[in-house]
């Protein structure tokens, strides 16, 4: 058993944040799950825009919908789901073996409607209709107005990935939202099919904001010590951060409010630990799964990280080793890093980056649309 597949053992899951059509075409998402024991795609609009944008192997149906008047978000879309239903498809067997708490394929809803709540609850659903699989998870941003959002799409069954989480206080009106929508849905009875949730903590974009913060102040540090205490607090935020989030989500789904959902057939709204591929070349590059092996969670994981994990991971329950996470964050803190800020530049950005990524896809459609 390689370590990627060593996971499992420790109640962690892996999911592959890509998708492009030769990998499913070719076999390679089920070798992926047969050698590794992936049990989840994610997608995003970066991951498609590269994707698409990346080769001809979509050119023929973008031809195709340049032929039937398509409009660029209708091209975009009909290649988008159908990916996305074939791999659903691919995971169904991982799905029904799980009994539903694996085997999930998430898209997002357009990055355009992040702060506006009817717009996303209605594509949502259209997204959950139109795809028409019982293991799609639809990805809602942890907006303002995405977060109300979650909770009216769980009280009406659809699978839900909250996405774009940096902050605990924001994890923890999601998981509210989750339990709301859920005894909202608990009023007619079982909660065993639909409304699985995961929620998306993002991780290594927080070291590379903090690191970045400290690295300036650390710049202009006259004294030994004071910068020597800086220097030690290099590439900590994200990890005591996430340790933090997974403590809340302990909390709440070991609480009396959830047990009586529990006895409806609820689930837990697992966390997923999102951008986990290693960016800073100094640090490890299987420095985000390794640190963050836990029982009931999700890590979903680029390409790269994955092939280096399964070369150099060690598999030890990571979040049962004692760490003074809070301290961590204080001394940040006392060095001119508050994690508060951090993570709310950090969620702003990444709604900024997902359109952003949307539009260059959306552009690349339409230029090749205009070339057919």
């Amino acid at each position: 058993m390689n370590a990627v597949k060593e996971l499992s053992n420790f109640g962690q899951s892996i999911w592959f944040d890509y998708i492009q059509r030769n990998m499913l075409d070719s076999g390679e998402l089920t070798r992926l799950i047969d050698v590794d024991g992936v049990s989840g795609v994610t997608s995003n609009p970066s991951i498609f825009q590269a994707a698409i944008t990346g080769g001809d192997e979509y050119l023929v149906d973008i031809q195709k919908s340049a032929a039937e008047g398509k409009s660029v978000m209708e091209a975009y879309e009909s290649l988008a789901i159908a990916d996305i239903q074939k791999a659903c498809d691919i995971m169904r067997p991982v799905f029904d073996a799980a009994a539903g708490n694996d085997g999930y394929v998430s898209m997002e809803v357009s990055p355009y409607l992040a702060n506006e709540t009817e717009a996303t609850i209605e594509e949502a659903r259209r997204l959950y209709k139109t795809i028409n699989r019982k293991n799609v998870m639809i990805k809602v941003p942890a907006t303002a107005a995405g977060i109300p959002a979650v909770e009216t799409l769980i009280s009406e069954g659809i699978n839900i990935n909250v996405t774009l989480l940096f902050s605990v206080e924001m994890y923890r009106q999601v998981m509210e939202a989750y339990l709301a929508g859920l005894e909202k849905r608990s009023q007619y009875g079982d909660l065993s099919h639909g409304s699985v949730s995961v929620a998306s903590f993002f991780v290594s974009r927080v070291d590379t904001l903090a690191d970045e913060l400290l690295e300036k102040t650390i710049a202009v540090e006259t004294n030994a010590e004071r910068k020597q205490a800086m220097q030690a607090c290099l590439g900590s935020a994200a990890v005591a951060n996430a340790r933090l989030a997974y403590r809340a989500y302990e909390e709440v789904f070991s609480s009396e409010r959830f047990k009586k959902l529990a006895a409806y057939g609820a689930r837990k709204q697992r966390v997923l630990w999102a951008s986990t591929g290693t960016k800073n070349p100094a640090y490890s590059d299987v420095k985000y799964i390794q640190e963050l092996i836990a029982p009931e969670s999700v890590n979903t994981v680029p390409p790269t990280a994955l092939e280096a994990f399964r070369d150099q991971g060690i598999v030890k329950n990571a979040l049962a080793i004692p760490a003074d996470d809070a301290q961590i964050l204080a001394n940040l803190k006392a060095c001119g890093v508050d994690i508060a800020q951090v993570t709310e530049q950090l969620l702003d950005e990444g709604v900024t980056k997902f359109s952003q990524a949307f539009d260059k896809l959306l552009n690349a459609v339409e230029e090749k649309m205009k070339a057919a």
